[in-house]
């Protein structure tokens, strides 16, 4: 699927739950669509196996992270589970002035100072079939101690509360189809479906 994105150059921001899955469907988009421009995250948490620093994360030290968030460098940024994580912003900037289709994958405070400073951007919600897989993906990545699990299904709660505030959900059952789903959002702004009518 090509698609043709000439008719929609904004920002989409892929937000959810942690272990929702947005990783690996950014994964696919990216083996898939090479034509859409996904930003990489700046992060101070540490890598996980098989992570590479410019490919999934740029790995920073709190120091460096400080300095970006001083020298007005990054879009949004925020902390979860202990991390932080940041958009930079002139590569966005960048991507967007060419006409590029450009995709964050954020979190929910990120997501929401997006929408205060770029209000044209295409806010989309990847929820999980159910809360019960949820919480089975999270503890399935065998990565983290149950201190971190736990905070991160705390947050969960707090992510899924504000899923009305997104212009519309793909609920995550399939990843192949959730890709579609979204290039197709990306393709065609007009096509975007309230949050009422969830999108399986």
């Amino acid at each position: 699927m090509d698609g043709d994105f000439s008719a929609s150059r904004r920002l989409t921001v892929l937000s959810g739950p942690s272990g929702v899955g947005k990783s690996t469907v950014v994964a696919e988009i990216r083996r898939a669509h090479p034509e859409v421009w996904l930003s990489v995250s700046v992060t101070t948490r540490k890598p996980r196996p098989g992570e590479s620093h410019g490919v999934e994360y740029f790995f920073a030290d709190d120091a460096e992270f400080d300095r970006l968030v001083a020298e007005g460098e990054l879009l949004e940024w925020a902390e979860f589970a202990g991390n932080r994580y940041g958009t930079p912003r002139r590569p966005v900037a960048e991507r967007l002035a060419a006409g590029a289709p450009v995709l964050l994958e954020i979190d929910l405070q990120g997501a929401r100072q997006v929408r205060r400073s770029m209000p044209e951007a295409l806010l989309v919600f990847l929820a999980p079939p159910s809360w019960e897989e949820l919480e089975k993906r999270l503890r399935g990545r065998g990565t983290e101690p149950e201190d971190v699990i736990a905070r991160r299904l705390a947050a969960g709660r707090i992510e899924m509360a504000a899923e009305p505030e997104f212009d519309t959900t793909l609920v995550n059952t399939n990843v192949h189809d959730v890709c579609l789903r979204l290039i197709a959002l990306m393709t065609d702004p007009q096509g975007v479906t309230p949050v009422s009518n969830r999108e399986v």
